[in-house]
């Protein structure tokens, strides 16, 4: 027997216990404690414990729990309530018990609707990203991962439709060899280099999501003109990389103008990043696409990203939902082709 009730705040060593029990996952950092905890979920301003639910057995004791959480509202200056995402579903052991976790998923998804969530998903993905970067999943948040047999078994079984999924890829830098070419070497008569370290949040949900980790933004000027043509940002992986055993950086977004995209500056802003990060000691660079999207998946092949892991994207359509929208209505295609890292979840 159990019974479910809302986060206390003597449960995260409780919740740390349960999470060390989880069956070894490359994506899940191990070992965690309750400090990782209050860094990566507790101590964010916008944590609600009502959406922390915990599964106690009947000695009090915690078994599992799933945290529910929202993404931003206009312009990322507050919490938006409408869309919201079942983050983590854990139970105790890694057991696959299917009527608890059906039973917590179910608790998640009455705790969203209540606060008014009329698009509900499973797992963390642009934007509804503000707890656990740097404990589960990788560079970024990439929705299930598919070797999270509890929650990925539960939103089966609860028709939650797969709306895509995210290919984890990683290049390790030792045998990186950034391409030369005639293109590039134009480039870069014509550009400069600069570097950011911590650059300023953009907004408050931006400061919620990153304001705890160490961040490189690498822009790329054109000089002819005065102005920033292209850019590719990292963060610092831990504590998650902690548990690989080599220093890794994660890209969690790239962009290039419009006009000047298929010209070589992607390859060559992210070649002179690579650069400078292996000076630095980094060994390994992370990185994550969609799986549709083939034009990113070549142009990081060519340059040695190799996969690593694999997410799943699920959305919980609402009952007597007309024709189910497709995909891309989900989540937008990235900007060009597709080397602008970041997911966008459709209203709707």
């Amino acid at each position: 027997m159990y019974r479910l009730r809302p986060f206390l705040n003597s449960d995260p060593p409780h919740l740390a216990a349960i999470w060390r029990s989880q069956p070894p996952q490359r994506g899940l950092l191990q070992p965690i404690s309750a400090p990782l905890l209050e860094y990566g979920v507790f101590s964010k301003m916008h944590f609600d414990p009502a959406g922390l639910i915990v599964a106690t057995g009947d000695d009090g004791v915690p078994i599992g729990f799933v945290h529910a959480g929202f993404g931003p509202g206009d312009e990322g200056a507050s919490v938006d309530t409408t869309l919201g995402t079942t983050h983590v579903l854990m139970i105790q052991g890694g057991d696959v018990n299917p009527a608890l976790a059906d039973d917590l998923l179910a608790a998640s998804e009455a705790y969203l609707r209540g606060r008014g969530a009329s698009v509900i998903y499973a797992g963390g993905v642009n934007p509804l990203n503000s707890f656990y970067l740097g404990l589960y999943g990788g560079s970024e948040l990439p929705g299930v991962l598919q070797s999270d047999a509890a929650l990925l078994g539960a939103c089966r079984r609860a028709e939650y439709r797969e709306v895509d999924r995210v290919r984890i890829i990683v290049c390790d830098l030792a045998n990186c060899r950034p391409p030369v070419s005639r293109e590039l070497r134009m480039i870069k008569r014509t550009t400069q280099v600069l570097e950011q370290i911590d650059p300023p949040a953009r907004s408050w949900w931006d400061a919620s999501v990153w304001g705890g980790l160490q961040r490189d933004c690498f822009t790329l000027l054109d000089k002819t003109q005065n102005r920033i043509v292209a850019s590719a940002s990292f963060w610092d992986m831990q504590p998650i990389s902690s548990g690989w055993g080599q220093s890794t950086a994660g890209l969690y977004e790239m962009y290039v103008e419009p006009q000047l995209r298929r010209r070589g500056y992607a390859s060559y802003i992210l070649g002179e990043a690579i650069r400078t990060l292996r000076r630095r000691g980094i060994a390994a660079i992370e990185a994550q696409t969609m799986a549709t999207n083939q034009a990113a998946r070549d142009f990081y092949a060519k340059l040695g990203f190799t996969d690593v892991d694999q997410g799943i994207i699920f959305r919980k359509d609402p009952q007597g939902a007309a024709t189910p929208p497709t995909p891309l209505d989900i989540v937008a295609v990235k900007e060009g082709t597709g080397y602008r890292l970041q997911y966008h979840a459709a209203k709707r």
